[in-house]
């Protein structure tokens, strides 16, 4: 599958995630305050909840239910009890379309 549209960049909200669903890949999209769009996998590695009902704060998303923050830059966790990464897509914007390949993920360090 190639890149496919995620939802309008009019849509998004600063520091609110938006959960989208990809070719049946749950995806985090969020607008940060810097105006960079990112997106990472919806599902927390420590459980079955969704990020995008989490917290932004900078460059990260807190999940709620246990409280363990992920880079929007490279999907890491970055304190327990998660400690496995979240995978992180190739944001694209053609006008005001935010396009993600759900099949595609960014290497990361």
């Amino acid at each position: 599958m190639s890149a496919a549209r995620a939802c309008a960049l009019s849509e998004l909200v600063q520091d609110q995630p938006l959960k989208v669903v990809l070719d049946d890949v749950p995806i985090c999209v969020v607008l940060d305050s810097a105006g960079d769009v990112h997106a990472i996998g919806d599902t927390c590695t420590h459980g079955e909840v969704s990020l995008s009902e989490g917290f932004v704060e900078d460059d990260t998303v807190e999940c709620w239910a246990h409280g363990s923050r992920f880079s929007l830059r490279t999907g890491a966790a970055l304190n327990l009890p998660a400690y496995e990464p979240v995978p992180v897509y190739v944001v694209q914007i053609d006008g005001d379309d935010v396009l993600i390949d759900p099949a595609v993920t960014k290497a990361v360090a």
